[in-house]
């Protein structure tokens, strides 16, 4: 049992994933929450799949691909808040129009541009591929993001539940709201290498998902979904060793599960108290 949990860290590049997964997957779990209440899903995904054609035109003009990624993301959720707000068409459309044209863009611009940049690895990621130079860019980029929300919990958390409020409060609305759009963009770009465009949705979703089903309070929620995110981590990390799958998608499909069961069990559980309330 000892050597089964032992074996996997022996190598080099299993316990380079397991830092960039685990930095990776607390700033992603603490802004899941606010994506999942304030009904922003769509909006990671927009952004997860905007970063496409940014990484494509930083390779053209030599830049990071970081950099190119984290334009290419604040310009996708600038352009579906501008958009949005004037015109009578809901967010959602807008999101879906708005993602799917620069995913498009940048599927052109891949084909059409030869590159040495791997299209499965953009997409999914390449978690076994890291190098310290990406532990060290993605550990600060998680650490900004984290100390960030955490230093503006309270008015996050007023901004996210009573946003009309935190207005006559007097609170920066505008600077709050942006600042989480850059937060989901820089974590986006985080976990690029990692988790890959597609893949990095799950990250940003489903902790938050799994906490809001297992509590009310936000607070514990934030604490839950943290802790699912880096048991998922680990979890998917140890299976894609054992089986020989993909880490990234693995531990996305983990996510996945938990999320079945646990909204199957709170299912039963409430239809369960309903008929013992009903006797």
């Amino acid at each position: 049992m000892i050597d089964t949990l032992i074996v996997p860290w022996q190598f080099g590049f299993m316990r380079q994933a397991l830092v960039i997964s685990l930095l990776i997957a607390i700033p992603a779990g603490l802004l899941s929450c606010f994506l999942v209440l304030r009904g922003w899903s769509l909006m990671g995904d927009a952004i997860s799949h905007a970063v496409l054609p940014g990484v494509v035109l930083a390779y053209i003009i030599g830049w990071s691909y970081a950099i190119g990624a984290f334009a290419a993301g604040m310009i996708c959720a600038i352009l579906t808040g501008y958009l949005a707000q004037r015109s009578r068409i809901k967010q959602d459309t807008i999101i879906g129009i708005v993602f799917s044209g620069m995913f498009a863009l940048g599927i052109v611009l891949y084909i059409e541009i030869q590159t040495d940049i791997h299209l499965d690895h953009i997409l999914f990621g390449d978690i076994l591929g890291v190098n310290d130079v990406d532990i060290i860019l993605t550990g600060f980029i998680c650490l900004c993001v984290a100390g960030g929300i955490l230093l503006r919990l309270r008015d996050l958390m007023l901004h996210t539940f009573d946003p009309m409020q935190a207005k006559i409060s007097g609170l920066p609305v505008g600077v709050l709201h942006y600042g989480l759009l850059v937060g989901i963009a820089l974590t986006v770009v985080a976990a690029l290498k990692a988790a890959g465009i597609i893949l990095t949705i799950g990250l940003l979703i489903a902790p938050g998902a799994l906490a809001f089903l297992l509590t009310r309070r936000f607070g514990i929620m934030l604490f839950l979904a943290v802790i699912i995110s880096v048991a998922s981590c680990i979890a998917g990390l140890y299976a894609s060793f054992y089986i020989d799958s993909a880490p990234a998608p693995t531990i996305v499909l983990l996510m996945a599960i938990f999320f079945i069961i646990v909204f199957c069990f709170t299912l039963y559980k409430n239809r369960h108290l309903g008929s013992v309330d009903g006797l």
